[in-house]
């Protein structure tokens, strides 16, 4: 055992002793014998229960994702759930395509039947933003998916949302968090018989009603269904779904809507959490479009669009019709599309409230500025995680201060509507093609569209470059390297003054030239973003779910040239902030 220290030899020693783990956990644990790397990885930590949740390597370990770290998170929770007294009315639990996530949303259903609290379960893999609705359906007092949303195959997670449907937020991610960490003992993790659990009615299975009701409030979102039935017969759509679970409801919602030329990429059609035909099911990533595209060419189509494993974020390419060739729309360009089609509709109908309001994230694009105020709605900014944004849906509802119309952030989700309060690929692929449906009546393509935003209100650009690093060796650089800047933050970054600097550790926005700080606004996180001259603009910020620290970008240019040039510069110049 020499090399490993004593926390984690004693760790992995308990894992292959107690009772507490099954044969086949053992046996993969002995398996690591010498690999003293490997186990340290495993063991060196819990896996961290954060405000998002879980999400972490499949395998045997406390530092990984596997039945009992599910059902310590799930004991934790349940303990949460019965100290508010709310037991009686259920969780709501959803699971997508990934490996092991049945048999995690299964032991979290019988961890809960065992605390007494009703779990309502899909029969098969169903959408996360369709859980946020479900929960809300079904009157439930919380939610989990199982999914790693768009990490690599080796990964799982589970996400926790609450009676909202949003995911838990302050102070309640806190008091979650607190409870899953009093489980100091695997063993305290209570479950039951999957029968027994359903003989005393603590475990049902739900499908097809809340399918039908889902799909009943996407409906009402259309503005123009006639344009949809007109140019439906004619646009062409190619789709795939990542071996994920945007297969059956997003190929449901266009055939209903009267998309009739909808062509799924087979290769990618069936749930497969292995992604054969991807080495990274994120349709953020172009290589995640190669078979998409190849089939597009053969068909003809007018767009392209691509959902992530739990069909929570959407992306696109669109055809121009001039060059013949086919371009990749970013998250903010796709939610602008969609932005400027909704208030535009609207605005022409009468229909855009006083109290109108747009929500996006601090690192977002920041076209969304001028169309607000294009169109006298209010533009509010969160920090980034669509669980802030689902946030504010449900301060609006409390103190009447605004009307939700849309939500966005660039790591390519959004919602239209307020049937769910996380992002909605399934909506946001309703959405988009019926702004494409209605562009093309008009004589455009998507990519035509997107010229006339830029000519409208600048050519707003912008990027996002990730440095990894891996284990605890790496959580610890990543932490260094924030400090280090925050203690010494830099006056120009390229060409560009620094204005303001927020640093959001310490809840503060430093005004450079006065010097004066005010309160940032938004709650504390180990964030530091940089309001630079001439609308541009940077932010450093460790991932939420991955390895990784973020460098996110953007600038505004006179033309589409000069902004991928300044965008090019800045992009160099945050790097270099990593040393």
């Amino acid at each position: 055992m020499e090399d490993l220290t004593r926390d984690v030899a004693e760790q992995y020693q308990l894992w292959l002793e107690s009772p507490a783990f099954d044969r086949d956990t053992k046996e993969e644990l002995r398996a690591l014998t010498g690999n003293n790397q490997e186990i340290t990885d495993r063991f060196y930590r819990d896996l961290e229960f954060g405000t998002g949740g879980l999400r972490g390597i499949l395998g045997a370990g406390s530092n990984r994702m596997n039945i009992y770290t599910v059902r310590k998170a799930t004991q934790g929770l349940a303990n949460y759930i019965n100290k508010e007294k709310e037991g009686r009315r259920g969780v709501a639990i959803a699971y997508d395509s990934r490996r092991m996530s049945f048999q995690f949303a299964r032991e979290a259903a019988l961890c809960l039947a065992a605390n007494g609290i009703k779990a309502y379960v899909f029969e098969s893999l169903r959408p996360t933003p369709e859980l946020s609705f479900a929960l809300r359906r079904l009157g439930c007092i919380a939610g989990i998916v199982v999914t790693a949303s768009h990490n690599p195959p080796e990964y799982n997670g589970y996400k926790v949302y609450w009676e909202d449907g949003a995911q838990i937020t302050a102070p309640k991610d806190k008091e979650i968090i607190g409870e899953v960490n009093a489980i100091t003992d695997y063993a305290m993790a209570l479950t039951m018989d999957l029968q027994k659990a359903k003989d005393r009615g603590l475990y049902q299975v739900i499908g097809k009603e809340v399918d039908d009701c889902y799909m009943e409030e996407l409906k009402k979102l259309v503005i123009h269904p006639e344009v949809i039935r007109q140019q439906g017969k004619d646009m062409k759509i190619v789709y795939t779904p990542l071996h994920g679970t945007g297969n059956l409801p997003v190929r449901r919602i266009l055939a209903e809507l009267g998309f009739e030329n909808v062509y799924v990429v087979s290769e990618q059609e069936l749930p497969d959490g292995d992604f054969p035909t991807v080495s990274y099911p994120n349709p953020e990533d172009k290589n995640a479009f190669t078979l998409a595209l190849k089939l597009a060419g053969q068909v003809d189509a007018d767009v392209v669009l691509a959902t992530d494993p739990d069909a929570d974020r959407l992306g696109i390419y669109a055809k121009n019709r001039e060059t013949g060739e086919y371009e990749p729309f970013t998250g903010n360009m796709s939610g602008m599309i969609i932005l400027e089609y909704m208030l535009s509709q609207k605005q022409e109908a009468g229909q855009i409230p006083t109290d109108g309001a747009v929500v996006t994230t601090i690192v977002s694009g920041k076209m969304s500025r001028r169309i607000a105020e294009e169109y006298q709605v209010d533009r509010i900014e969160t920090l980034t995680g669509f669980k802030y944004i689902g946030e504010q849906i449900k301060f609006f509802e409390q103190d009447h201060r605004n009307e939700f119309l849309f939500g966005y952030e660039e790591s390519y989700g959004c919602l239209v509507g307020t049937h769910a309060r996380d992002k909605d690929a399934v909506v946001a692929v309703m959405a988009l093609c019926e702004a494409a449906a209605y562009y093309r009546s008009q004589g455009l393509t998507l990519c035509q569209q997107m010229e006339r935003l830029y000519e409208k209100y600048g050519y707003f650009h912008e990027g996002l470059c990730t440095i990894t690093m891996k284990g605890q060796e790496g959580a610890e650089k990543i932490r260094d390297l924030l400090e280090r800047i925050r203690k010494e933050p830099p006056s120009r970054i390229g060409g560009y003054r620094v204005e303001k600097l927020r640093d959001y550790d310490k809840e503060i926005i430093r005004d450079c030239a006065t010097r004066k700080e005010k309160p940032s606004g938004l709650p504390k996180s180990n964030v530091l973003y940089f309001d630079l001259e001439g609308d541009a603009w940077c932010c450093i910020r460790p991932s939420g779910t991955e390895p990784k620290v973020k460098f996110y970008m953007g600038v505004k240019g006179e033309s589409r040239k000069e902004a991928e040039k300044k965008l090019e510069e800045l992009t160099e110049a945050v790097r270099g902030l990593a040393g």
